[in-house]
């Protein structure tokens, strides 16, 4: 029953999604893109398509090669300048005739024959590389990766560097720089096909297409904003759909207990997003009125632990208040505190506070009333949360090095960590069934380990509660906001999520 639910509440969504005029307005039928074009002398005409109800692309083309001095192939293109981020999961349709047939993403400088370019390019054998020609009418050259037959591609130009990143669907990205081609600012950015036989017609989908414009240079933090999407994720097939943008930021998507909204916050707000009209409703909160992304909601679903800039400079204090809103109650007697977890049973809730120069994990009755600190280690530990049977909290903590996924007993003994791996993870999520986590990764390159900032290359991981194996299920610039809440639907089947770009999908309606 609830599979059937589901189904139709996300297909519900997405109708409402693409009848508005704004959807209407645009050329449903390329998505994202603005045009389609085949390069060169094909013997077959190629074509793709937009399935919008699936947001996902179908390309066929045929075309003798991408290589040498000259390109024969079809072409799915958009016009930009500046830097980007393309990304998209790749698959051939059919065996096929030539093994060296070409799908990917391109970057090309004109749509003559023998422009310049780069492409992230997967062939028909599991070839993956980097191919580039840096003069027009030049031969082209490759890198090739040791990772065959990737499914996950991802093409950046970051200051005039292209990067060139790979993965299989569940593992993070392997990745090869360039920065000795050069093909202008102004640039047609796009995904291609290539059949490698003049007389083939060859096919390819891409799902989870994304064109990402990213924060620039000169952005003020936690003061300028890029756009926001909220994305759910379908955990069995790892496609995630855009269902609501806005141009300005939005944060921390909570699901709520029965399934039909979203809690996230915007501007100092809390709003309900319902799913099945699409349309978001502002929660009041009384004199909490300063809210930031640290909300979740009580397992009976009828309460919500907030965090508000109340206090003295504006630190943060919890409050909790009716899932539907009314006057908020102020529960801690000092800032900064981040609401994080309910107990089960309704009686305590876990926050991350600072009282002494250190945030740490603490525990306070719903009700109000003294605090008990369960964590005293040097350094930050913050996103702590029940789990579904009360006996666990999980959380982050940074005393190991990197910031790694923690869990101990509820009351604050046998603090035990669950993963330690090269990467920073933070904001353990337990989903309703009681059997994984989902936690958001950053690379240890970017981000210090005890920093979660917005516009960052990240991950979405889950991996069982007790350890283990750990799978990539979403590749996506965000960070700040993207799942700083508990975010899983009541199926523990899907997830929501925020990512962000300056540049909102034209096939969607902007939010108001």
């Amino acid at each position: 029953m609830k599979k059937n639910y589901f189904s139709w509440l996300f297909f519900t969504i997405l109708c409402i999604a693409f009848i508005s005029p704004n959807a209407r307005a645009q050329n449903s039928t390329l998505g994202i893109f603005d045009n389609q074009s085949d390069i060169g002398l094909v013997k077959h005409s190629g074509n793709a398509t937009y399935d919008a109800s699936m947001q996902k692309y179908s390309i066929e083309g045929s075309g003798a090669n991408v290589w040498a001095t000259h390109d024969e192939f079809h072409y799915l293109w958009k016009k930009m300048k500046g830097d980007f981020i393309l990304r998209a999961n790749v698959n051939f349709v059919g065996k096929g005739v030539e093994e060296h047939r070409k799908i990917g993403w391109m970057v090309r400088s004109s749509l003559d024959t023998n422009a310049k370019h780069v492409s992230a390019v997967v062939h028909g054998n599991g070839l993956t590389s980097l191919q580039y020609r840096s003069t027009t009418g030049g031969v082209t050259q490759e890198k090739q990766f040791k990772l065959s037959g990737a499914d996950v591609i991802q093409l950046e130009r970051k200051d005039g560097v292209y990067i060139m990143s790979v993965a299989h669907k569940g593992e993070t990205f392997v990745s090869e720089k360039l920065d000795s081609v050069s093909l202008g600012d102004d640039v047609y950015v796009g995904l291609f096909i290539c059949a490698h036989n003049a007389n083939v017609v060859e096919k390819a989908t891409f799902n989870n297409v994304r064109i990402v414009v990213p924060a620039p240079k000169n952005l003020v933090p936690y003061r300028e904003y890029l756009g926001s999407s909220i994305e759910i994720l379908d955990l069995e097939d790892q496609n995630a759909k855009i269902i609501y943008q806005i141009p300005s930021s939005l944060q921390a998507p909570n699901w709520t207990k029965d399934g039909k909204s979203l809690i996230y916050n915007r501007d100092g707000t809390l709003y309900n997003f319902n799913l099945a009209t699409g349309t978001p409703t502002a929660i009041n909160t009384g004199v909490a009125n300063k809210n930031n992304n640290d909300h979740v909601i009580s397992f009976d679903g009828k309460m919500l632990a907030i965090s508000s800039g109340n206090g003295e400079h504006g630190a943060s204090l919890g409050f909790t208040v009716p899932i539907g809103g009314g006057e908020a109650k102020q529960i801690t007697p000092t800032g900064p505190s981040y609401m994080h977890g309910w107990s089960p049973d309704g009686k305590y809730i876990v926050f991350c506070g600072d009282r002494n120069g250190n945030f740490d994990v603490y525990r306070i009755p719903s009700g109000g009333g003294p605090e008990v600190r369960l964590t005293d280690a040097q350094g930050l530990d913050d996103g702590p949360e029940y789990s579904p049977d009360g006996k666990y909290i999980y959380f982050n903590s940074v005393r190991s090095g990197l910031m790694q996924v923690w869990r101990m007993k509820a009351d604050g003994s046998e603090q035990t960590q669950l993963t330690n791996d090269d990467f920073d993870n933070w904001f353990p999520h337990v989903s309703p069934d009681g059997k994984m986590l989902v936690f958001i990764t950053f690379n240890k390159d970017e981000v210090s380990p005890g920093d979660h900032p917005f516009y960052k290359h990240v991950y979405l991981r889950v991996m069982p509660v007790g350890g283990g194996p750990i799978k990539t299920v979403a590749y996506l610039y965000g960070g700040q906001g993207t799942i700083n809440t508990p975010s899983w639907a009541p199926d523990s089947r899907h997830l929501a999520f925020v990512s962000n770009s300056s540049l909102l999908f034209p096939v969607f309606p902007e939010g108001k």
